[in-house]
């Protein structure tokens, strides 16, 4: 019985290691690893040790496994980080079972305390664990893969620390009123999280996981210049309407005043030029031309914001409170649903 199973073990080892040394250019974490346990499964010294443990000799086996496991361990120390964990073997797949864990787990513990206090701090940690994970592990360095990375961190940082600022101080939220006492549909909401991680992610993840990409050039101001412009409308928007509320004589007021006077979503604006920014800038690093398929990445964040999650939460919101007082009517008749320069042209969608 022992020799169809070491015949088998052989066979497996060596089509895995044939299959990986096929599949990828360079030494990576999975073929190291086929490589020591083929030599390691092939070895006479390995045959005796599994005989002698069949036969009794557990104490003589174990000696020799600690022996082989040392080696195998020693072997792998003289590699890097980014050899044994290769974006290019984990691919998207990888990433995205490592997003969905995260939102996962979070789900799990904020279902059984029905609280959502740290759903946007989780939402934060997913966007900063794979933009580092896909840039330490994804192989040959480079400027274009430290900028994106370095852009979606920036952004991650500001807006996790004011969401969760904000829920410090308040206390709850209200997109949650009536869901975080319903497990089912709060994981809905934590697993929609996850995916818009990653979608958002999508054209890092390609930059970062490519061997070798494009050099920065002068075009790429473009890409920088839109993502920054963003940047700084959110920050601000975010900074004005937190100082507003902070104030005791608007409680229960709508902002109208620095950038809302000329948005009723300014910040959403932000947002949505913030990731047209980082495609803008990762495109020239695609080398497949399927990767351009990561533009589902700020069309999907303009669609939800627009569409689902954003605008149309908000302006239910405001209509229900102040929707019946001309002064709101008045502010929506003059104010952009979204762009935050003077009106223009008729807004269509007010009353």
């Amino acid at each position: 019985m022992l020799q169809p199973l070491l015949s088998r073990l052989r066979t497996v080892a060596l089509d895995i290691s044939r299959k990986l040394s096929t599949r990828s250019q360079g030494v990576t974490g999975l073929s190291l690893l086929a490589r020591q346990s083929r030599s390691v499964l092939l070895s006479g010294h390995a045959r005796r040790l599994l005989r002698g443990s069949l036969r009794g000799g557990a104490g003589a086996g174990a000696v020799m496994l600690t022996d082989h496991a040392s080696a195998l361990a020693s072997t792998f120390s003289t590699h890097t980080v980014g050899q044994l964990l290769n974006i290019r073997e984990m691919g998207l797949l990888g990433w995205l079972l490592v997003d969905l864990g995260i939102n996962w787990v979070g789900w799990a513990v904020a279902a059984a305390f029905k609280t959502e206090v740290f759903y946007d701090l989780l939402g934060s940690a997913s966007f900063l664990t794979l933009t580092a994970g896909s840039l330490i592990t994804g192989g040959a360095a480079g400027a274009r893969k430290f900028l994106v990375s370095s852009m979606v961190g920036l952004w991650a940082l500001r807006l996790g620390s004011y969401l969760v600022t904000r829920i410090a101080r308040t206390g709850h939220d209200v997109r949650f009123d009536g869901v975080k006492d319903k497990p089912a549909t709060f994981f809905v909401y934590w697993t929609m999280q996850a995916v818009w991680v990653f979608v958002s992610l999508l054209p890092v993840l390609f930059v970062n996981g490519a061997g070798k990409v494009a050099p920065l050039r002068a075009l790429d101001a473009f890409g920088i210049s839109v993502y920054a412009v963003g940047l700084v409308l959110e920050a601000v928007s975010d900074h004005q309407k937190s100082a507003f509320k902070s104030r005791s004589e608007n409680k229960g007021r709508f902002i109208d005043e620095g950038l809302w006077s000329y948005s009723r979503h300014p910040n959403y604006f932000g947002e949505m030029m913030i990731w047209w920014g980082i495609f803008l800038t990762c495109a020239p690093g695609f080398t497949s031309p399927w990767h351009y398929a990561a533009l589902a990445s700020p069309v999907t964040v303009m669609l939800l914001l627009r569409y689902v999650s954003g605008v149309p939460l908000l302006e239910k919101m405001a209509d229900q409170r102040w929707g019946a007082t001309s002064e709101y009517q008045e502010y929506k008749a003059r104010t952009n649903l979204l762009l935050p320069l003077p009106r223009i042209f008729k807004d269509t969608h007010t009353h």
